[in-house]
């Protein structure tokens, strides 16, 4: 299994747009998006982004946030741990948040499904992005998997 770690972070006229551009911004916006629960394989490479085919369907964990308070701090964070057998993967995203403490928090919740699955941690990536809202602000942190159904043709 391959999976791709991304963020992105933008403002828009609307709460769509902004979370559309955030979309853009971490190279995901032109794909169906299916939230899927935190699950990887054991061996699960962690790999960069490659072309995805536009309007795929693209399976991700999702950690998302909007805010339309000017001045506000969002704040987005995925991680992804692997063990022998398995791995997890855990999202957070908050408002007005230590970007530090929205970090932390995602850690250890992927800690603690590891831990509850009798897992030792192998590898640990965690991706996190912030965001001082101007006018509605988007934040995203994205876990993709990746198969050759979704690739583009380079």
């Amino acid at each position: 299994m391959k999976v791709a770690i991304v963020s992105g972070k933008a403002e828009g006229p609307n709460k769509l747009n902004s979370f559309d551009n955030a979309l853009l911004k971490a190279r995901i916006g032109d794909v169906n998006l299916i939230k899927v629960s935190s699950m990887v394989e054991k061996g699960t490479e962690i790999t960069d982004l490659p072309k995805l085919k536009p309007g795929a369907m693209v399976n991700c964990v999702l950690s998302k946030i909007t805010s339309e308070k000017k001045g506000d701090l969002i704040s987005a964070a995925i991680v992804i741990a692997i063990g022998d057998n398995l791995g997890c993967v855990a999202e957070n995203a908050r408002i007005n948040t230590s970007p530090k403490e929205v970090k932390e928090e995602a850690i250890d919740m992927v800690k603690y499904m590891m831990d509850k699955r009798n897992e030792k941690i192998n590898e640990m990536v965690v991706e996190e992005i912030n965001h001082k809202v101007e006018e509605i602000g988007t934040v995203v942190a994205s876990l993709v998997y990746l198969n050759e159904e979704i690739i583009a043709i380079q």
